[in-house]
């Protein structure tokens, strides 16, 4: 049964994955056999987790683009397929928030957030399933939230963009199914980060945990590599459209 999530000889790119859960999942896939290209803006952070794929004794590629830009996403696939050959497995996972209280949310700011969530997503989506469909095979996982499935506080634009990607999900889900392509959603919950840290260790931060939280506690990021690998291996074979939640309950209340 093991060998279901075995993912060698396969390639793999991960948008966002210099840093956080990005980083966690492109080296879960990696661990799992995976060769794996990781693309985002920061070349730095990118460079040092293609290091550690490297060091898990597989190929790593790095892919330095703006993921709102059509140009730079068709580069970024066909920069990845140059290097590791061709693409089976995508992981959309960059990602902004755009916190705020929606009656004043600035234009420009939900503009920016549905521009990398869900229009940057689309648009590796629709560069990476072109040769997936041509091949007859491919795994998409779409990172969206637990915000995408329920209603948060000062986080209008970043629920409608997340909910909007599981709504593409199953949209491409449906569409592509029958050229052996499968698409499903990821959903984490909160999930500790170097980012929220901060946040989360003080009174406010604990008592969001304590009332939102069945489990009582956030995720660690290690939490979230076997999802991943399960979304991107031959053991969620008979799986497309669909969301799954990693979130301690959160989505259950």
């Amino acid at each position: 049964m093991l060998q279901m999530f075995d993912l060698t000889g396969k390639t793999a790119l991960v948008t966002g994955g210099g840093t956080g859960l990005g980083r966690v999942m492109a080296l879960a896939l990696a661990e799992a056999g995976a060769d794996v290209a990781v693309a985002a803006r920061r070349r730095e952070k990118l460079e040092e987790t293609a290091a550690a794929i490297r060091a898990l004794g597989r190929r790593a590629a790095v892919v330095e683009f703006d993921l709102t830009n059509p140009a730079d996403v068709t580069r970024a696939v066909a920069e990845t397929e140059s290097t590791l050959g061709p693409l089976d497995i995508l992981v959309n996972n960059s990602g902004v928030s755009g916190e705020g209280w929606a009656a004043e949310l600035p234009l420009d700011r939900w503009e920016e957030v549905m521009a990398t969530n869900l229009s940057g997503a689309f648009l590796m989506c629709q560069a990476a399933g072109r040769g997936m469909i041509e091949r007859k095979r491919g795994a998409v996982v779409n990172v969206a939230s637990v915000a995408g499935m329920i209603g948060v506080r000062m986080l209008a634009a970043y629920s409608a963009s997340k909910g909007g990607l599981i709504q593409l999900t199953k949209t491409l889900a449906l569409e592509w199914a029958r050229h052996g392509v499968r698409v499903n959603a990821l959903a984490p919950g909160y999930f500790l980060t170097d980012i929220n840290r901060g946040h989360f260790s003080t009174e406010a931060g604990e008592r969001m945990v304590r009332n939102h939280i069945p489990m009582g506690r956030l995720g660690q990021p290690p939490e979230l590599a076997g999802a991943v690998v399960f979304l991107a291996s031959e053991a969620s074979s008979f799986m497309t459209g669909a969301v799954l939640t990693v979130d301690g309950g959160q989505s259950a209340q």
